[in-house]
């Protein structure tokens, strides 16, 4: 491959914290490897000399990033979601990003994302989060923090892809009513009730878990007028994408008490610092008691990192085999 390339492949891992041992011997074998914590600021200049750089959920891999290198082949992120690569800058410059779009045979053995929709869902319901912190503060009142059962609730799924159908085999062995709507799923689940419409699930549903992929149709999909179809208490827990739902709307909802509780684990600004500490779901949840967040933990398991990171590192020893020959040369001149 270096002989082809006539200059060695240089990757910059970007947020190298915890990262693979397995994967990282991977990545040096490919080329010469560089990990530093790089910051949002600090990205455009140091990307400069490399041809790939691997990122995660830390960095927003912008136009004037990807414009800053006429070296850079490849961006590659261990995640599903890209709303943090400028996809439309990096197809224009002819630099391909590789990730874990598309790949279910693999993502369907990875359960992380599911089980932490669950956990956010327990948590919500039996108010766990509000309990602990009054415990912390010497408290010992059960009667102040009495949850609510799962057995026999109507749990909604929107969308029925890889984590929604986990979800729902979750719901079904908790003896939940479960229900989808998925426009696009061909074949259906036992013991799943199908939805035709977005606006007849949120009528039905008592708990809500949103598993939609972002993408050009999703975002807003949750507004204001279609959360007030939801019945009266209802739950919501999001581990999708935080754009999909109006937030604004859910925080109106939540303090009318039309939504009970919500718990989720995006937002729709996660990155910069400075854009996240403005959200007013962060805001809200700092006043009250019935939304519950936590820092987009859907896929961070020690096990689901280790693995999608190895699985990304072979992926791109893949594709740089089979494209070496044109490593530097990306159509910027």
């Amino acid at each position: 491959m270096e002989a082809k390339a006539s200059v060695k492949i240089r990757i910059l891992n970007a947020e190298p914290e915890g990262y693979s041992e397995k994967a990282r011997q991977i990545l040096q074998n490919i080329g010469e490897l560089v990990e530093e914590s790089v910051s949002q600021e600090g990205l455009a200049a140091k990307v400069r000399g490399f041809d790939v750089l691997i990122v995660r959920l830390g960095l927003r891999v912008r136009r004037e990033i990807l414009a800053s290198s006429d070296r850079l082949n490849v961006v590659a992120s261990a995640t599903t979601g890209l709303d943090h690569i400028d996809l439309e800058a990096a197809r224009e410059q002819n630099i391909t990003v590789l990730s874990l779009q598309g790949e279910q045979e693999f993502l369907r053995s990875v359960p992380a994302t599911a089980e932490h929709t669950w956990a956010l869902l327990l948590a919500l319901i039996r108010r766990v989060a509000w309990a602990f912190d009054d415990v912390r503060e010497g408290g010992w009142d059960r009667d102040r923090f009495r949850g609510h059962d799962l057995k026999g609730k109507r749990l909604g799924i929107l969308g029925l892809g890889r984590i929604g159908e986990q979800v729902a085999r979750y719901g079904i062995a908790f003896g939940m009513k479960v229900g989808a709507y998925d426009p696009y799923r061909k074949e259906w689940m036992n013991g799943i009730r199908r939805f035709e419409a977005v606006e007849e699930i949120l009528r039905w549903s008592e708990i809500l878990s949103v598993n939609l992929p972002l993408n050009e149709k999703t975002p807003g999909v949750l507004n204001e007028e279609r959360l007030h179809l939801l019945p009266r208490r209802a739950w919501i827990v999001n581990t999708s994408r935080g754009a999909i739902i109006d937030e604004i709307a859910l925080i109106n909802l939540l303090e009318q008490g039309h939504v009970a509780g919500a718990a989720v684990d995006v937002l729709a600004v996660e990155q910069p610092a400075e854009d996240r500490a403005r959200s007013p779901l962060l805001q809200y949840a700092r006043e009250h008691d019935n939304l519950l967040i936590t820092p987009h933990l859907g896929g961070a398991t020690v096990e689901a990192m280790r693995r999608t990171e190895v699985f990304m590192a072979q992926k791109l020893r893949r594709f740089l085999t089979n494209h070496c020959e044109g490593a530097h040369s990306h159509g910027k001149d």
